[in-house]
């Protein structure tokens, strides 16, 4: 027994979502949720950062630093170049954008 399946141009037409396109709304949901759990991941990190004083801090610098650098590493894999409104909003400290060599 054969499956009939609708002609991909009335698919089209009649906003029908075929396989690719499910495939990409599903890739993109993905890849804007790990955005946003690294995004996540940062600002905590930052903010120990700001909470931390005294002993340990190089610790706690380095653990920010790393999470501003994998965040920033995930936009630009998302084509998302511009750091300075990121810095911006996230309040990066002068500290963690040296250990990261970001001017």
């Amino acid at each position: 027994m054969s499956s009939l399946r609708m002609p991909q141009s009335f698919a089209r037409r009649l906003g029908v979502e075929t396989g690719d396109a499910a495939f990409r709304h599903e890739l993109l949901e993905e890849q804007a949720a790990s955005l946003g759990r690294m995004g996540s991941k940062a600002q905590a990190a930052l903010e120990r950062l700001r909470d931390h004083q005294g002993e340990g801090r190089a610790e706690v610098l380095k653990a920010a630093a790393d999470a501003v650098w994998c965040f920033f590493v995930q936009r630009e894999v998302l084509g998302l170049r511009d750091r300075a409104a990121v810095i911006a909003q996230y309040d990066i400290p002068r500290e963690v954008l040296a250990r990261l060599g970001a001017r």
